[in-house]
């Protein structure tokens, strides 16, 4: 029991450190599925800063898939972060190829820096962020009708975040925003108050890109019984108050990481317990 209690406190320090949006609105899950939300976010947490840490950490980030292969194959990996997932994956039935497809991405970022065709950043999106929808869908035990939806609210979340963190991606070598139909070649702040109007017409273009595949994730909250659906609607809104601010000033991603505050959160997830 002391070894359990044990691994879920550090999945919820993973869980906490890694994202404050997230962990404040899982808050209002019932403990059973936040315990499990909490396995699944460590598990992905700590192969993302594998490969976001600077240097990356390559060797790290093989052992780490290395050892959940074993781990699924029936060898403990002795790491509460690693085998607390194969248990949450078999005990849910996850699909072991969505665990695979993030796992595939993940090491997208050990290799590939810009994303230029639009095709090619949901490729890896599918990966970072529409199959950990898959994987809540199951956690919340939601109909199979609701999948799409699900994949769709882990993808405009991620594109959002590829909006916001614009000047963190340059500094660790990335561009994932594609660039394709517009007049820009860089997302550099300098290359970009070069062409003003090109920047502001092309963050324009992606909040209202993220906020179409928002609306069609929305579609699928009725799927979702309340109890689940309050944090999981909070984290949208959240999402959809940092498009605003950065849809009134663009150039705000260069000065500072948009981020709701604490008080917003909770603000958020009284409004959504009272109307639903």
């Amino acid at each position: 029991m002391n070894r359990r209690i044990q691994a879920q406190k550090i999945h919820q320090q993973v869980f906490k450190a890694g994202s404050k949006t997230y962990f404040n609105s899982s808050i209002f899950f019932p403990r059973p599925v936040r315990d499990e939300v909490s396995v699944l976010y460590a598990f992905v947490r700590v192969a993302d800063n594998y490969v976001d840490s600077q240097p990356q950490d390559r060797e790290g980030f093989y052992r780490f898939r290395e050892n959940y292969h074993k781990a699924l194959a029936g060898i403990p990996a002795d790491n509460p972060i690693i085998d607390s997932f194969v248990d949450l994956a078999k005990e849910r039935g996850f699909d072991p190829a969505w665990t695979e497809a993030f796992l595939s991405s993940m090491e997208m970022d050990l290799e590939k820096t810009d994303y230029d065709r639009l095709e090619d950043t949901l490729t890896y999106i599918y990966g970072s962020a529409e199959v950990i929808g898959l994987f809540m869908g199951r956690i919340m035990d939601l109909p199979g009708e609701a999948e799409e939806s699900a994949k769709m609210l882990g993808r405009s979340m991620q594109y959002i975040n590829f909006i916001r963190d614009i000047d963190e991606d340059i500094s660790l070598g990335r561009r994932y925003l594609p660039l394709e139909e517009s007049a820009l070649t860089s997302l550099k702040e300098e290359e970009t108050r070069k062409k003003d109007d090109a920047f502001i017409q092309f963050m324009q273009k992606q909040t209202r890109r993220y906020k179409e595949w928002q609306k069609q994730a929305e579609a699928g909250y009725k799927l979702i019984p309340k109890r689940y659906r309050i944090p999981i609607k909070t984290a949208g809104d959240m999402y959809l108050w940092t498009a605003a601010v950065i849809e009134k000033n663009p150039y705000i991603v260069y000065l500072k990481k948009v981020k709701p505050s604490k008080l917003r959160i909770f603000a958020s997830l009284l409004k959504n317990t009272v109307i639903g």
